[in-house]
């Protein structure tokens, strides 16, 4: 499967410089856009994620990692339900420097370290659980994200990729797509400063591989029993594949 590919990028380099860079100017007012503009939804598609993989977390010798975490917000959550070590990684400067001081903040003991998504300084096999809220849709290579991800986790290992969807209900998709192209692009432009980041955000989900598509990707990737449930009326899929 491909990755995402920003207006105006013509190859996976250009890509990807196109969403460090707009990450790096988004990372300052981006908590408060996504809580605005979810209707403070992405704090419940968090926690649930967190309830999703709790026997992982409750497990005291498991290793778990956040990819592309952005400002920390699961990471955190992680960390907090687990109450011991959870990593996080983002190839973006600014957003880590975020995500450090909001950790500073809330006492928390979060490692972070600057990686790109697609080249994790990791060992093969060497996690119980990689997580992904919300990034994995901006990789360059969604079937090199998958494959990444597969070799990082040990045998009986677990990826969680929350993502953006597309509502199987065709009224409530409309109604949807009609706020994410229309209503959202607006006021992200207005609380952030940047309306091409707003403009981009509805794009790179109507190109994103649906729920099912997302699952068989990660099935021919080696993952065992990938599923997903919808939240929100499918406005979000938690993804869950185990290697």
């Amino acid at each position: 499967m491909t990755g995402t590919t920003p207006k105006g990028t013509a190859s996976e380099r250009e890509a990807a410089a196109w969403v460090r860079g707009m990450f790096g100017r988004l990372a300052s007012r981006y908590d408060l856009a996504n809580h605005v503009l979810s209707f403070q939804m992405d704090r419940l598609w968090r926690a649930r994620t967190v309830s999703r993989v709790r026997p992982i977390l409750e497990r005291t010798s498991s290793r778990v990692l956040d990819i592309c975490c952005g400002t920390g917000d699961l990471m955190l959550a992680l960390e907090r339900r687990r109450g011991g070590l959870v990593l996080g990684s983002d190839f973006s400067h600014p957003m880590l420097v975020e995500a450090r001081a909001k950790a500073a903040r809330g006492r928390a003991n979060a490692p972070l370290f600057e990686a790109d998504a697609l080249h994790l300084p990791i060992r093969d096999g060497a996690l119980d659980l990689l997580t992904v809220a919300f990034g994995f849709r901006n990789l360059t290579s969604y079937s090199a994200g998958l494959e990444e991800i597969y070799r990082v986790l040990r045998p009986g290992g677990v990826a969680a990729i929350l993502e953006f969807s597309q509502p199987p209900n065709p009224a409530f998709r409309a109604l949807y797509n009609f706020y994410s192209r229309r209503i959202l692009p607006i006021i992200g432009g207005a609380l952030t400063g940047n309306p091409d980041a707003y403009q981009y955000l509805p794009e790179s989900v109507k190109k994103f591989p649906n729920a099912d598509e997302l699952a068989e990707g990660m099935r021919r990737a080696g993952f065992a029993a990938a599923r997903y449930e919808y939240f929100t009326g499918g406005i979000v899929a938690l993804h869950l594949g185990t290697r």
